[in-house]
């Protein structure tokens, strides 16, 4: 069983980010934690043999509300992890301090994951980071002496800020860093954001993302998603489960799961969470649904997809871009050779069922 947690605190709100956050609610903050045990609490008593083997943290920031709040949250999933569950929790290089890192460790984090973007502080500034440079290579020191040892840095590129040198800078700081995974991500202009519709904003290119993955390679991170590289073999469990297509629970306002053929949706106003934390919206999901995002998810990253989902069209179209080497095809999986061009392979592949055929 996968686990998603969201809370929805952040010390400031960055231009860019369209997630369910705030950094004016933080008064709510023990409000939220009654609320979201109430909800982790109802779960476990309608599945009281529940195994989990991944449990991800995520926000908004986890860091950003003190570790103590964890704690009964802990108390009740704990008996349920599996012996080699992986715990993630995100968290932020200036909230996240030593005493934090060592309460959450002590906890059962065993995985951090740290919202760097940048290691250019300028670039940190347009941003609208809270934090320096220099922040991110002591909370690395910090976690590491906390005990962590999977560590990852979330890297934001394609911002007009980046160029050739500017992306050796990164990575070059990144490698100091001496962490075993990468999250990087081309910047995004999202609706309702400060940023959307700002184009001079981005520098969106094919050879410059190119050029960052290659030096993440010669860093010895290997690309196994559009956004995920892994040194060491560590790649995010978690993740992976969500790319597989396999359920998994959503706890938290804004949080979203799967079960079977439903989505499930937690209340996207934090109130209203907090008023009821069990209500969720139901969204079925068709077979149609289900294989669209199997084929679109399998084709970002090193999964693939299996070709007996297809249909005969389907097939056809996959079967042509094997020919063409877009695609690798074998023991009845096809394989994404570009993860640049997944969206236009997947949109190639299934044209036909979409559009109702």
């Amino acid at each position: 069983m996968h686990i998603y947690i969201h809370v929805p605190f952040c010390t400031s709100k960055c231009p860019y980010c369209a997630f369910g956050s705030f950094s004016d609610k933080f008064s709510l903050a023990k409000s939220y934690f009654r609320a979201l045990k109430l909800e982790v609490r109802d779960f476990l008593a309608k599945n009281p043999h529940a195994q989990i083997s991944t449990l991800f943290i995520g926000g908004g920031t986890p860091s950003a509300v003190d570790a103590g709040l964890y704690d009964e949250i802990f108390a009740l999933l704990a008996p349920h992890f599996t012996a080699k569950a992986e715990i993630s929790s995100e968290a932020n290089p200036n909230s996240a301090s030593p005493a934090w890192l060592r309460a959450m460790c002590e906890l059962g984090v065993n995985r951090i994951s740290f919202g760097a973007q940048s290691f250019n502080d300028a670039k940190l500034k347009f941003l609208g980071r809270a934090h320096s440079a220099a922040q991110i290579f002591l909370a690395v020191q910090n976690a590491k002496a906390a005990g962590f040892d999977n560590i990852n840095l979330d890297l934001i590129y394609a911002s007009k800020f980046d160029d050739k040198r500017n992306l050796k800078f990164e990575m070059d700081a990144l490698a100091r860093c001496e962490v075993p995974h990468l999250s990087a991500y081309a910047l995004s202009l999202e609706e309702n954001t400060p940023f959307f519709g700002r184009e001079s904003f981005k520098r969106e290119s094919v050879a410059l993302a190119k050029f960052l993955f290659a030096l993440a390679a010669d860093s010895g991170f290997r690309q196994y998603e559009i956004s995920n590289f892994a040194a060491r073999g560590l790649r995010c469990k978690h993740n992976l489960a969500y790319w597989r297509g396999e359920d998994y629970v959503g706890f938290g306002a804004f949080a979203v799961g799967t079960s079977a053929q439903m989505r499930l949706s937690s209340p996207k106003n934090l109130q209203d969470y907090i008023a009821d934390p069990l209500q969720k919206q139901r969204e079925a999901l068709s077979a149609q649904d289900k294989k669209l995002e199997r084929i679109f998810l399998g084709l970002r990253c090193v999964l693939g997809f299996e070709a007996q989902i297809l249909d005969a069209a389907e097939l056809s179209n996959a079967q042509l871009l094997v020919r063409e080497k877009k695609l690798k095809f074998a023991e009845g999986k096809f394989y994404n050779l570009n993860f640049l061009l997944a969206d236009e392979i997947a949109l190639f592949i299934t044209q036909e069922s979409r559009h109702g055929r």
